[in-house]
């Protein structure tokens, strides 16, 4: 299971139908981190894609303070990996991000849904035998 969280609702949409028919996977999505957020303390999901730059909390501060709910819950939960997109690639914060543990990749926007796809099966291998 995924979980999109995207302020960019029509992106989140086309996403959301592509990786559910080509990994047949579940996906949730929302378009409000802090929705997000409580989608993410009440289900399980095997990755996490959050968008780098939204207004308010970012991708980047939403996985931190996941990680600090996950850390204090009892019992602790591990937190799934992350896997960032945003249309500032050459930010040096997204750079800097991908070095933190959980991170996973990047994918700059305009992203083509394959290039996405590949991405998410190497962040989460078998990913389609999962729930296939």
């Amino acid at each position: 299971m995924i979980l999109i969280v995207d302020d960019d609702a029509g992106l989140l949409r086309v996403t959301r139908e592509a990786l559910m028919s080509l990994l047949r996977c579940e996906v949730d999505t929302s378009p409000k981190p802090e929705y997000g957020f409580e989608l993410a303390l009440k289900k399980t999901y095997d990755l996490l894609i959050f968008d780098f730059s939204m207004p308010m909390i970012d991708g980047a501060m939403l996985f931190f303070l996941l990680g600090k709910a996950y850390e204090n819950s009892n019992p602790p939960r591990r937190l799934p990996p992350l896997l960032l997109v945003s249309g500032r690639g050459d930010e040096a914060r997204a750079q800097e991000l991908l070095k933190e543990p959980g991170v996973r990749g990047y994918v700059a926007k305009p992203y083509a849904i394959n290039r996405l796809v590949e991405k998410v099966k190497e962040c989460v291998p078998g990913i389609e035998k999962l729930n296939g």
